[in-house]
């Protein structure tokens, strides 16, 4: 007698609920709810919905445990109000916004990925994958804004966890937005920050650095991890960005770390690390596949791969910490 076939249906068909949430996020749906409840009739024609779709729409929404209905009126849940309010600092629906413009249209490729292990968007054939992002200013902010948003509880955690009393400043690498270094600078105001990335980015995160008070403390500095040196700091931060490379990449990055740390100086490494049976962490799995769409060389790694990594360029004392959901990171010190 074989079990019913719902798990295989709800993920062969988890691109319907996938869409209704992102097309909710893109209409500014859970925006506007906060702000206004409402029954069917003026959510429809506020959010300007076909009369056709307005009700199974939002009804769908209901049934995913994105809205509640109550009476006949239409609000967020405790969730989505949090989470997908474009007006609340906790918004992180930028990493869904992209997802939607740009992820939904590249991963119907995926057959052809993993068949040729060759990338779907702009870098396929080689291309650099940032080249395309970074030379258009609107594309550049809403990548910029959804490194934030699927960060940000990862960073807050690094913010509280790590013994940052130990240290006075910190470097983060790839910084994009800057909301790493802003959380850890934040939570400890004993500390310096400095963000480095390409020049492009430099506006971007002066401009969220600003809107959070800390412009006195925390800077930025233009360049390539590639072609320059890592600025010199206690703290070495990689925030989802040793999953964008290939392994060469990702050793060399280590070692320029290594070299622009001090004695005790510590490198912190964070992505969705892979657990090391290769069989829990399903969204780790996802995205190095992800990686596979979206770089030429990136992939994900377990904790085990990356201690061996930090341990090749030169750090001691490396071990892998939880963080929240999917993320953990791994830490390792150059010896005093």
């Amino acid at each position: 007698m074989h079990s019913a076939p719902d798990h295989i249906l709800q993920t062969g068909l988890a691109f319907w609920s996938s869409k209704a949430l992102l097309t909710a996020v893109e209409i500014g749906l859970f925006t506007d709810l906060a702000r206004h409840p409402g029954d069917l009739a003026s959510v429809q024609g506020r959010m300007g919905l076909h009369p056709r779709a307005a009700r199974d729409f939002l009804d769908a929404l209901v049934a995913l445990g994105f809205l509640s209905r109550e009476d006949g009126v239409y609000r967020n849940t405790a969730e989505t109000d949090f989470y997908l309010d474009k007006a609340k600092p906790s918004y992180i629906g930028g990493i869904l916004e992209m997802a939607n413009h740009r992820l939904y249209r590249y991963w119907g490729e995926l057959t052809t990925a993993v068949r040729t292990g060759e990338s779907q968007n702009e870098s396929k054939g080689g291309h650099d994958p940032f080249k395309a992002l970074y030379a258009d200013p609107a594309k550049l902010r809403e990548f910029l804004h959804a490194m934030s948003g699927v960060s940000r509880g990862a960073n807050m955690a690094i913010a509280q966890k790590f013994p940052w009393r130990d240290y006075s400043n910190c470097a983060d690498i790839g910084t994009a937005q800057g909301d790493l270094v802003m959380q850890i600078c934040r939570a400890n105001p004993h500390l310096r920050g400095f963000g480095f990335d390409l020049p492009e980015v430099g506006p971007v995160f002066e401009d969220y650095i600003a809107e959070n008070g800390l412009s006195e403390r925390v800077s930025f500095q233009g360049g390539s991890f590639f072609t320059d040196d890592l600025p010199a700091a206690d703290v070495i931060l990689f925030g989802h960005i040793l999953h964008d490379w290939n392994l060469e990449s990702k050793l060399m990055l280590l070692r320029k770390a290594f070299a622009a740390l001090p004695p005790g100086g510590a490198v912190i490494v964070y992505d969705s690390i892979i657990d090391d049976e290769r069989r829990s962490n399903a969204f780790g799995l996802l995205m190095s596949l992800n990686m596979l769409i979206e770089t030429p060389g990136g992939f994900d790694y377990t904790g085990a791969d990356c201690i061996g990594w930090m341990e090749q360029a030169g750090f001691s004392d490396c071990r892998v910490e939880p963080l929240v959901g999917p993320d953990s990171m791994a830490v390792g010190f150059r010896p005093a």
